[in-house]
């Protein structure tokens, strides 16, 4: 498929982190079919060459790329490893990212699950963008979607307790607005995508459990949760030069939610 400008990335690369599931593929996908060369990183190794294998199967290069974002070390890894490979850095989906695995009210909430999704979800995304920008420094252009969370502009707990990782995306929001300013004048732009319900397995099996999605139908006032896919289009806008003249914000894409 052939993009039209401004959403056009031909000659340009990509690089998602949690490339392997959810989002990830989608991310990776559609900058693929923008024209982009994609690097898939992913804690798992299989999964991140699953996703690889679609790219390839696009038309575009590609390469899997094992990382656990939570250790900078890998991380810096990663980004070389990509543009020893793919030769530059244009557009970073920090996309990885976990739930809360026992959700609970804060007096009940385990201290080392606190941890684990702060490692991942806020320093992850620190990690991921601090090793970008000095590639992207020194080309003098770049992208950075940060992918955050509509629970990273207001409590979750109308719905469910999920205090670590409302509390990660709420870096994360703040992270990018800090991220848009300081690189406002280098040719980079950093923003957040804020996603509300959308059926992936982030959630572990929630979206299997009728209890779970008849709870987040009635929440989200388009009254559905939505599909995977449907995050193409604001992830390809934030990616391409459509979004030029935009830094620091957040795109929230939440079937209405944040509207209440």
């Amino acid at each position: 498929m052939s993009y039209p400008a401004p959403f056009d990335l031909t000659g340009q690369v990509g690089l998602v982190t949690g490339a392997g599931s959810g989002l990830g593929i989608e991310f990776a996908e559609v900058l693929a079919d923008a024209g982009a060369d994609v690097a898939c990183a992913d804690v798992d190794a299989d999964a991140a060459a699953d996703t690889a294998a679609r790219v390839e199967k696009l038309g575009r290069r590609s390469v899997a790329i094992t990382c656990d974002v939570a250790d900078e070390q890998q991380v810096q890894g990663m980004v070389a490893r990509t543009t020893s490979t793919l030769g530059r850095l244009d557009v970073l989906f920090a996309n990885a990212g976990i739930a809360d695995a026992n959700p609970a009210p804060v007096h009940q909430f385990q201290t080392r699950d606190w941890h684990q999704v702060i490692d991942v979800d806020l320093h992850g995304v620190f990690y991921s963008a601090k090793h970008a920008l000095e590639v992207m420094v020194a080309q003098g252009s770049g992208k950075i979607i940060n992918i955050a969370s509509m629970w990273g502009t207001t409590g979750s707990s109308s719905v469910f307790p999920i205090p670590a990782y409302s509390a990660a995306k709420g870096a994360v929001v703040n992270l990018t607005r800090e991220l848009g300013l300081e690189y406002a004048t280098a040719g980079i732009q950093v923003n957040a995508l804020c996603p509300g319900f959308y059926r992936t397995r982030l959630a572990g099996g929630a979206y299997d459990d009728p209890d779970f999605v008849s709870a987040v139908t009635g929440f989200t006032p388009m009254g559905r949760v939505a599909e995977a896919s449907e995050i193409r289009g604001p992830a390809l806008f934030l990616a391409s030069s459509a979004s030029d003249y935009m830094t620091g914000q957040l795109l929230i894409v939440d079937g209405g939610c944040m509207a209440k």
